[in-house]
């Protein structure tokens, strides 16, 4: 069993290499020539105007932590659901399931409840 394991490791492998490589190759072999024109903010061609940084507010987040949870969930749900008939007593995994997406329903009303979901 193990053994089946060895071509994911292999590819998690490459993975991580190939994106080390792709981050790291750049800021290596790259150009160094800095300079005030190249370091300034770019304006669609206009000069700049106020500073560079400013703070972006980003209302969405929280969309995205709960849009990244329920995925998950999901995620998790279908390998269950293609084993549900092959459980041993079939209303202990019905139950497990029920208490694992109970626990988020509840989570995504207490979040409700708390104005979470509201634009500001």
């Amino acid at each position: 069993m193990p053994a089946d394991y060895g071509p994911i490791l292999i590819f998690a492998i490459v993975a991580v290499v190939l994106s080390a490589i792709a981050v790291l190759a750049p800021a290596l072999l790259g150009p160094r020539r800095p300079n005030a024109v190249k370091l300034a903010p770019y304006e669609s061609g206009k000069l700049p105007v106020g500073p560079a940084r400013r703070r972006l507010l980003v209302h969405y987040y929280l969309y995205a932590v709960l849009f990244v949870v329920f995925d998950v969930e999901i995620v998790l749900l279908f390998p269950w659901a293609t084993v549900f008939r092959d459980l041993a007593p079939r209303w202990m995994g019905l139950v497990e399931a029920l208490v694992f997406v109970s626990i988020l329903v509840f989570g995504l009303v207490y979040a409700w409840k708390k104005g979470g979901l509201e634009w500001e």
